[in-house]
């Protein structure tokens, strides 16, 4: 074996944890981030096998024992690591070990603090799993333990009607995309007999395309519940009541990522599923608008980050449904998301932590002197959510919007369009976030006293900073994450152009362009590809960041910023306040009809079932108090019986006889 299960150690953590109880109190945050930056450090010996491979012979297997041995269902415990699975568990632990000591400042006077560790080493762990399992019902035992780890941390302060209303919440909503992926699997034992990554892969050139279409739209359903895409995104933003690690840990590393994972990791079953693909692309398309415009009317620092979470991971599935082209740059804005979103979410809960909890932006303002080192980490990530050259989002956002264009026809400019349009809206809600909390005058009460948060804090954001600055160059020119993941997910087409063509002349200084750099791996670029200069998508790109921060700056570095949110506003501000009216909607399609329906298949069940069975036994009683009354115990009475049958039986052999 080659040890892969190391991988999990967090696990292990988490079970100390929890089952060692108080005694563990005094060092028990001590461990919980010992295990994550051990599984950090083992995942990356592993991942420099793995590089120092040939591309085809990037895989490391092991099978545990035998999980399920039943009739015709064979499943057993197996762990894979591939070029796909690797560059998420390096995310999810080396993101995860920084939250994790980011979390002893946070977390340093929360009396339950041990038990906070043990959740995140369970939530890693859980992730993990997901990531590694070689079948899809090793995914779902990851899928499932995510889901629980999420409930337990979102509502970890319980106490708190808010944070145990947001986690039952997240947990039902997760439920019904759940649904899905069990159903998915149901579907592939019945038409191929197996659940393995390999079996099912192999087998799809011999199924039909319904079957396909069907597996395709019940994962996407279930990647809907993960990722908090539309229709299934209303429980992101109240999951902000849990602690703000949690937040950092669901938004940059694992949780709201795995719905990603699932598509990319099913391509062979999409390649062959156009309408399931085409929807993938769609739901993408509509969530990242649908969650940029709810970034715009949040006043509550970290519900607006929320909604950015929604939007960018909108791009990595519209990128993800644009097939083989767009699976490897989904992959790169999911990476380097991890990076800026996780610094994002720390940062605001530095700023959390200065301003006594306090969420409302409109009451902070003026805090880039007060706080400099949370002010910089934070623009930082917000210069790479935006997509500012170099920063990393330029490289992976860009690269979403150039593919989406590229898919050509009418199809290219829907899904191109609203791409560019999301950049220009996240340039203006991020922007909004900046001015509101570290410019302007200081609106804070006279009671609060903003203070730069402490180094155990500060330092994972410094080293989150550096990954927004410089993780889209690393991986978009190291090697370029398209080939890394050829063997897994495909080679990208020819005619596709994932990266501005410009940033790696930029970059290297080679004087070449990307097509002539990657030439002797993907070939020539047909001329035809691009009949308009390259640069043109990138100029509009920026255009539309500058018009995005340009309108920004002009609502709200200009003007006096009110205390309160204006009452008179446009109905889309109103329903963006609302979340887009996606609650509303939830309780009105599906809610509501469930309880009607609920309550009719109660009458059903009350006076159809239950009717038939209760009245056949009061059949049965009342011809059996009736029968019980010609038992009367009395020999006369049973001789005079004796004597009229007999009577009878003669008269009748009688008739018979004279017929």
């Amino acid at each position: 074996m080659t040890l892969i299960w190391l991988i999990v150690l967090p696990l292990a953590g988490a079970a100390v944890l929890l089952l060692g109880g108080r005694r563990t109190n005094a060092w028990g945050h001590i461990l919980g981030c010992a295990t994550v930056i051990a599984s950090f450090g083992w995942a990356v010996m592993l991942f420099i096998d793995l590089a120092l491979a040939p591309p085809a012979e990037r895989l490391v297997h092991d099978t545990l024992f035998t999980w399920v041995p039943v009739a015709a269902l064979h499943v057993d415990f197996g762990l894979q690591l591939d070029a796909l699975s690797v560059c998420f568990v390096l995310l999810i632990t080396g993101v995860g070990a920084l939250i994790h000591l980011y979390s002893i400042g946070y977390m340093h006077d929360d009396p339950d603090r041990r038990r906070f560790f043990a959740y995140l080493n369970l939530f890693v762990a859980a992730m993990l799993l997901l990531v590694l399992a070689d079948n899809y019902l090793g995914l779902y035992m990851g899928w499932e333990g995510v889901g629980l780890a999420s409930y337990l941390l979102i509502g970890f302060w319980s106490y708190k009607p808010a944070a145990a209303a947001a986690a039952k919440k997240a947990f039902i909503v997760n439920r019904v995309g759940d649904i899905g992926l069990a159903l998915a699997m149901m579907i592939m034992f019945t038409h191929i007999g197996t659940l393995s990554f390999a079996g099912v892969f192999a087998a799809t050139a011999g199924l039909s395309s319904a079957t396909l279409n069907w597996i395709g739209v019940l994962l996407l359903l279930a990647a809907c519940g993960k990722s908090a895409q539309v229709p299934l995104q209303s429980w992101l933003g109240d999951a902000m009541e849990g602690p703000t690690p949690v937040s950092a840990l669901i938004h940059a590393a694992t949780m709201v990522t795995a719905g990603v994972y699932l598509i990319v990791r099913s391509g062979p079953v999409f390649n062959l599923a156009p309408t399931a693909q085409t929807f993938v692309a769609i739901i993408g398309a509509v969530t990242l608008l649908f969650g940029a415009i709810i970034g715009c009317a949040k006043d509550d620092i970290k519900k607006a980050l929320a909604a950015s979470t929604m939007s960018q991971i909108g791009y990595m599935v519209l990128a993800a449904g644009l097939g083989p082209a767009g699976y490897a740059v989904a992959i790169l804005h999911l990476l380097t998301h991890g990076f800026f979103k996780a610094g994002l979410f720390l940062g605001a809960g530095s700023v959390m932590h200065a301003m006594d909890n306090e969420t409302d932006m409109r009451r902070y303002g003026g805090l880039r002197t007060l706080m400099p080192v949370t002010f910089v980490t934070f623009g930082l990530a917000y210069l790479a959510i935006i997509g500012i050259p170099p920063f990393a989002g330029f490289f992976s956002k860009d690269a979403i919007i150039d593919t989406a264009f590229n898919t050509g026809g009418i199809k290219g400019w829907l899904l191109g369009g609203a791409a560019l349009l999301g950049a220009g809206i996240t340039a203006f809600y991020m922007t909004r976030v900046m001015l509101l909390t570290f410019f302007g005058d200081k609106r804070w009460q006279p009671e609060t006293h903003p203070h730069e948060s402490p180094v155990a804090m500060t330092a994972p954001m410094i080293v989150l900073a550096i990954g927004s600055v410089g993780a889209g160059a690393l991986l978009a020119i190291g090697g370029t994450l398209e080939h890394w993941l050829a063997p897994v997910v495909g080679a990208v087409p020819d005619t596709q152009h994932p990266t501005p063509i410009w940033t790696l002349t930029t970059l290297t200084a080679i004087g070449g362009t990307l097509e002539h750099w990657l030439a002797p791996v993907v070939g020539a670029v047909p001329d035809t590809q691009h009949p308009t200069p390259i640069w043109t998508l990138t100029t509009l790109t920026l255009t539309a960041v500058a018009t995005g921060i340009a309108t920004a700056y002009r609502m709200y570095a200009t003007r006096t910023v009110p205390e309160l949110a204006p009452e008179e506003v446009s109905v889309l501000t109103v329903a963006a306040r609302n979340d887009l009216y996606g609650d509303a909607f939830n309780e009105a399609a599906f809610m509501r009809p469930g309880q009607v329906l609920t309550a009719d298949l109660v009458v059903v069940d009350d006076r159809g079932i239950d009717g038939v069975a209760t009245g056949l036994a009061a059949l049965v009683g009342g011809a059996s108090d009736r029968l019980r009354g010609l038992q009367t115990g009395f020999a006369r009475s049973y001789a005079l019986s004796m004597l009229a049958g007999a009577a009878l039986v003669v008269a009748g052999v009688l008739v018979v006889r004279v017929w």
